[in-house]
């Protein structure tokens, strides 16, 4: 993957696939299971933060997950135990559907990653955070323009679901940027901490606090600070003061990841109502091959469906 230049490519083309998909990890539920993948992923990071894991060691578990997951949805670790699959054969099945997703990854970071869910580290499960709950229950505020309605699209995403995105694919970015991925990882994961306590009313609300905007944010921001012991809360604060400007990789890593993030979460939208039965039915296989398959396209055509 050729890296960041001032000349050259801002952001790898090669990933955008991978992005897209990861995307979606806001969106894949399951039964028994509270809220998105996204959003749990976001609160067992912190918990493993809080629980003293080393962040590196967190932001390469989180990520290996995400990708396994991007495929696998929540058939996870704790899913292929509790069917009687040994530690062997599950590593195996995540691993796989890693590879499935990560061919343009990094090679090295392809590694890293395949290493930690082969031998998974030992996570210490802290206390969550109060802002982590508060985060999942914000919602984000749409598309938002200063003197103009805002545009609403449902269901929205959460504060959370964003920030673990963010973080997911700066990790991925940084490789391109050469920059630090747990400096990446924590900013992402902390940069929306004002929004725990403050409603999201987006760029038009926050040209109309005016003055008051930057004050605000930092109270906010400091009191979810103050939910995180030392020496992680220090930890936190020194990665965050990559997230003002794009002055360094790691800010850059950052920046890039927020802006394709908001920018597909609009696409997501958009592709599934542009989406045909000729993409559903021809593409995807809705009806597949199968024993029934003859009969079941019989029926639709003599149903008129499509």
């Amino acid at each position: 993957m050729a890296g960041f230049s001032e000349t050259g490519p801002a952001a790898p083309l090669a990933l955008r696939d991978l992005l897209v998909e990861l995307g979606d990890l806001k969106r894949v539920r399951s039964a028994g299971c509270d809220g998105s993948i996204a959003e749990r992923l976001f609160a067992q990071g912190w918990s493993a933060l809080t629980g003293g894991t080393a962040p590196e060691t967190v932001a390469l578990d989180i990520t290996a997950k995400a990708l396994a997951a991007a495929r696998l949805c929540d058939l996870d670790a704790a899913f292929l135990a509790a069917v009687g699959l040994d530690d062997t054969q599950a590593s195996a099945i995540l691993v796989a559907g890693l590879d499935a997703v990560a061919e343009d990854v990094d090679p090295a970071l392809h590694e890293r990653l395949r290493e930690a869910l082969r031998r998974p580290a030992d996570l210490q499960a802290g206390p969550v955070p109060g802002f982590v709950g508060a985060l999942a229950q914000q919602p984000r505020a749409g598309v938002t323009c200063p003197g103009k309605p805002r545009i609403l699209l449902e269901p929205p995403e959460n504060h959370a679901e964003h920030c673990l995105v963010v973080a997911v694919y700066g990790v991925l970015l940084s490789p391109f940027y050469r920059a630090d991925p747990t400096t990446v990882f924590l900013a992402a994961m902390a940069h929306h901490f004002h929004n725990a306590a403050m409603p999201d009313a987006g760029f038009t609300g926050e040209m109309l606090l005016g003055d008051h905007l930057w004050p605000i944010v930092a109270r906010c921001s400091e009191w979810a600070l103050d939910e995180l012991d030392q020496p992680l809360r220090e930890t936190v604060r020194s990665a965050r003061a990559v997230l003002p400007d794009d002055a360094t990789a790691e800010g850059r890593a950052f920046h890039a990841a927020d802006s394709i993030d908001r920018v597909l979460q609009i696409a997501q939208h958009l592709r599934a109502a542009s989406l045909t039965m000729d993409t559903v039915l021809g593409e995807m296989e809705l009806v597949h091959a199968g024993p029934v398959k003859a009969f079941q396209d019989r029926v639709l055509t003599d149903m008129r469906i499509p």
